[in-house]
């Protein structure tokens, strides 16, 4: 498809791992290839902590005592952009063919910092129209090589102006309801519709597909938020939720909210 990506390769023990990483060099991202949500991903700078990384994996970690390394259940090894700018995009495809961009959204941290922790923007308020026309046509065509029946969320970083592809994954991201709600497009429902044999044509034409709002860019943050008190116990920090922020800027109003402490700092 020659659309670019990290070198890298995958690796079961530690020496298929230093054989990967005499090819592509330091630093280097070390992920499991079969967890979710960034578990276990680590960004080695030299041998010793490549050896501990893959350490943890084998046998001490709580991944180890799961199963370990194996054939089946490699580790990726990838060789880690430093200062890129990482990119998420959420897109739609159906099953003749046509793709619609649901959104692109900028990450306000640089990549390495994982989707589910980091903050991110939409539209991207940095990257040159050149580099969204180029991440539009790496996401139709990686989707029709899927031959995706509706979301895929595709994960890029953009470095010098080039566009790297990180990951591609045929499922619906957490940020679709992010997507949907700044965009004002229902893109769960027109995708369980595409899953069921719609066409976005067709959606298009009874309404329920319309074009994307357009105004200042939304920004997500993990944040701490206030929630009253259940039964006298207070939730804890995997009962709160994203908040999310409408500016007519970037930085100078994403800061400022990221700082603030609505529950008072408690």
């Amino acid at each position: 498809m020659e659309i670019p990506q990290p070198a890298g390769g995958t690796a079961a023990a530690l020496d298929d791992a230093r054989a990967i990483i005499d090819r592509i060099g330091y630093p280097a991202l070390v992920r499991p290839s079969y967890v979710l949500g960034g578990r276990a991903m680590e960004i080695v700078y030299d041998d010793e902590s490549l050896a501990r990384a893959m350490e943890a994996l084998a046998a001490f970690g709580s991944l180890g005592r799961e199963g370990g390394l194996s054939a089946e259940r490699p580790v990726l090894i990838d060789r880690f952009l430093e200062d890129a700018i990482e990119v998420d995009v959420d897109a739609i495809r159906d099953a003749v063919g046509e793709v619609v961009i649901g959104g692109i959204m900028e990450h306000v941290e640089e990549a390495g910092v994982h989707s589910g922790d980091s903050a991110c923007v939409i539209p991207p308020p940095t990257l040159a129209p050149s580099v969204i026309d180029v991440i539009e046509t790496y996401t139709r065509s990686i989707a029709d090589a899927l031959d995706v029946r509706g979301l895929v969320n595709i994960q890029y970083a953009v470095k010098s102006g080039q566009v790297f592809v990180i990951e591609a994954n045929p499922r619906a991201s957490r940020t679709v309801p992010f997507v949907a709600k700044a965009t004002g497009v229902p893109l769960a429902k027109v995708a369980a519709r595409i899953m069921t044999g719609s066409t976005l044509a067709e959606l298009r034409a009874e309404g329920l597909l319309r074009p994307a709002a357009t105004g200042g860019p939304r920004e997500r943050q993990r944040s701490r938020l206030a929630f009253q008190p259940l039964s006298g116990r207070r939730h804890g920090a995997r009962a709160r939720d994203a908040l999310d922020r409408r500016s007519d800027g970037y930085r100078p109003h994403f800061w400022p909210g990221l700082r603030q402490e609505p529950d008072g700092g408690r």
